[in-house]
């Protein structure tokens, strides 16, 4: 069964939606780990409430080559076969990226290209568009930029607040990427170029 390596910095909605998708055997997989450089950081408090191992590795005034050098090292000793960012807040160094490579996905707030980075909610609602929504992505060593697997638009009202849109946004984000799970760990797919097409 392939393994699941979870890195998240914060509340870990995204890693309880992929944890209710594996233990209802809608992905056949397992986690190994759920790691984040917040030792504070909920979602480890959730995976220990599920007994999966929750490891909490301070990033604060470490530098990237150096941290991300000790994050591979605990996911090569997990033995993870893909891993997860579920609201992981920060840069992976390239050398990670090169480590793991078409084996790191991301979801991102918004249709990408639109919106990269931070705050791509606020950015939809500035900007005026009338449909945004979330990407699952494939991690290269550029922000916001590899290969796209699946993505959910979701309709922006005039009435939205940055919360409003992201609880809707967040919705979706729960429901497609264990999708994008599944489709990755069947390996029934390529990539041409940004494109992920299922085979």
């Amino acid at each position: 069964m392939k393994r699941l390596g979870i890195l998240l910095s914060g509340r870990g909605s995204n890693f309880e939606a992929i944890a209710e998708s594996v233990a209802a055997g809608l992905v056949e997989a397992s986690i190994a780990c759920v790691i984040s450089n917040q030792p504070e950081a909920r979602g480890l408090g959730l995976a220990r409430e599920r007994h999966i191992p929750a490891f909490a590795i301070p990033s604060k005034g470490v530098d990237r080559e150096s941290y991300d050098r000790t994050l591979i090292a605990r996911l090569r000793d997990s033995q993870v076969d893909l891993i997860c960012l579920a609201g992981y807040l920060r840069v992976l160094s390239a050398g990670f990226v090169r480590e793991f490579s078409n084996r790191i996905l991301n979801i991102h707030p918004s249709l990408l290209p639109a919106f990269p980075g931070l705050d791509a909610q606020r950015q939809a609602l500035e900007y005026g568009v009338k449909i945004t929504g979330c990407t699952v992505h494939f991690v290269d060593e550029y922000l916001d930029a590899g290969p796209l697997i699946l993505q959910a638009a979701v309709p922006v009202h005039d009435t939205d607040t940055e919360e409003s849109l992201s609880a809707r946004i967040l919705k979706e984000e729960h429901r497609i990427y264990s999708q994008a799970i599944r489709l990755v760990l069947s390996g029934n797919y390529r990539i041409e170029g940004r494109r992920v097409i299922p085979a």
